[in-house]
């Protein structure tokens, strides 16, 4: 076995000279930056900065991805549930074909298409307007905070659906059955049957899905182009137009604070269930 070890770390060295490069590297300089005043001493002045800055985009970023997590943990439990529990296969089959679409749409792609569909005059307002619900000059576009939320809902909900369906479809449904023999309807057997089971999915899902909203520049950038924003297009900003890497470092480390509060949950809930998903 010593043998084959040079062997070994041979076929492992150029995986872990790309994740070096590439990602540790990166992420260190970036840490080191964020700490790290004009004159090269160490110093809290970016963060100073950039709370005094952007501290309300900090808050809004928080707000809108919790909000966007809460709504895909919902649909993603409807979602599934119903292909699951579903009484009528045709429904099914179609629901199967349609909410995986989204999962193949780039981030970018699917901005500007609700650029289109949320604007004033867009899609939706024409289409709510066709069927004579309402005039479309009373009503306003949603290419707002709302807009944010809507584009990222409908793109990773079908990411956490997959996940949570397939573990449901997993479950033993001899438990489904007898709740379902002792009078107990399809959202009470959901509610307290199944997604106890697959709860630990759901929350590996959920928080995949938050690390990756907080990491997303397009959506906030085309959706919304006024004030708050979110932090990834404040980083942007100071790049481009200041070459102040202090401070667009500092908001990673705040985003680097914000996917490691949803690790720790994660890891709590592990710890706490025996390290079963």
């Amino acid at each position: 076995m010593a043998d084959r070890r040079p062997v070994f770390l041979l076929l492992v060295a150029p995986a872990l000279t790309m994740v070096l490069v590439l990602f540790v590297y990166p992420l260190g300089y970036s840490l080191v930056s964020a700490f790290t005043a004009r004159d090269g001493h160490a110093s809290l002045d970016n963060f100073a900065k950039t709370f005094e800055l952007y501290g309300t985009d900090i808050v809004f970023t928080l707000v809108i991805v919790v909000a966007s997590t809460l709504l895909i943990g919902l649909f993603a439990a409807a979602i599934g549930g119903y292909l699951v529990l579903g009484a009528h296969p045709a429904a099914v089959a179609v629901l199967k074909w349609l909410y995986r679409w989204p999962l193949f749409v780039p981030f970018i792609v699917a901005a500007q298409c609700m650029r289109t569909f949320l604007a004033k005059n867009g899609m939706l307002n024409n289409t709510i307007e066709a069927l004579g619900l309402v005039d479309v000059g009373s009503l306003s576009g949603l290419l707002d905070w709302r807009g944010i939320i809507v584009t990222f809902v409908w793109k990773e909900t079908p990411f956490v659906a997959l996940l949570v369906s397939g573990a449901m479809a997993a479950l033993d449904r001899a438990s489904i059955e007898a709740a379902r023999n002792l009078g107990a309807g399809d959202v009470r057997v959901l509610g307290e049957i199944v997604l106890p089971q697959v709860a630990g999915v759901m929350t590996v899902g959920l928080v995949l899905a938050f690390v990756t909203m907080l990491s997303v520049l397009s959506v906030p950038i085309m959706i919304s182009g006024g004030s708050p924003t979110m932090i990834t297009v404040d980083m942007a900003f100071r790049v481009n137009s200041y070459s102040d890497y202090g401070v667009a470092n500092a908001l990673g480390f705040v985003s680097y604070a914000m996917a490691g509060l949803a690790a720790w949950v994660y890891l709590r809930r592990s710890a706490a269930s025996g390290g079963a998903l």
